[in-house]
């Protein structure tokens, strides 16, 4: 039986993964958001991956089905691998979430993401968009900044709503609250 703490981390992840599937901006979603809020508050390591890319996938099939179509999945497997070391990095806010840290392990993701996600672009090309050469390179980072600035400005507006919501639900229901662990006598 799912406890109370874990039914609303993963409603407010399937509500982040299904920013993707109402009208937005170009990369703006609560996507990145949602890999940094299970990294940060999923106490087992498999549940905070599985429940934020499960989350994507289920995203990716609705998208494929209803507006993509059949290549829809194509090559975005490597967003999977962007997304898991975003969970990562989410990893790194565990019982230190601040506003200030939250905001900058966002600004990391994003620049991660947007470094890795068009390299492989560039790499896994055929040469006639982007040339192998460091032209090439400099070419796909370019065509790509307004896609990562609203991945950027997603992951800061949706982290702010999503850790913001999450505080103010430990507040008014205790209960969501993680139970402190019991400190350990030192002798004197």
């Amino acid at each position: 039986m799912f406890k109370p703490r874990v039914l609303m981390l993963i409603a407010l992840i399937a509500a982040g993964a299904a920013t993707r599937l109402i009208p937005h901006w170009w990369n703006f979603t609560a996507i990145g958001a949602i890999c940094l809020f299970g990294g940060a508050y999923f106490r087992p390591k498999w549940a905070a991956f599985l429940v934020p890319l499960a989350a994507i996938a289920v995203s990716d099939i609705v998208l494929t089905a209803f507006v993509y179509g059949p290549l829809g999945l194509g090559v975005n497997w490597f967003k999977y691998v962007c997304f898991a070391l975003t969970v990562m990095l989410g990893m790194l806010l565990r019982e230190r979430v601040t506003a200030g840290r939250t905001a900058g392990v966002a600004v990391l993701a994003a620049i991660m993401f947007f470094l890795l996600s068009n390299f492989h672009v560039w790499l896994g090309g055929d040469g006639s968009l982007y040339p192998h050469t460091l032209a090439g390179l400099m070419a796909c980072y370019v065509a790509a900044i307004p896609f990562s600035l609203n991945m950027l400005w997603g992951n800061l507006f949706y982290c702010g709503v999503m850790f913001g919501a999450w505080e103010l639900l430990q507040r008014q229901w205790p209960s969501l609250s993680r139970q402190p662990l019991g400190r350990v006598a030192v002798a004197e």
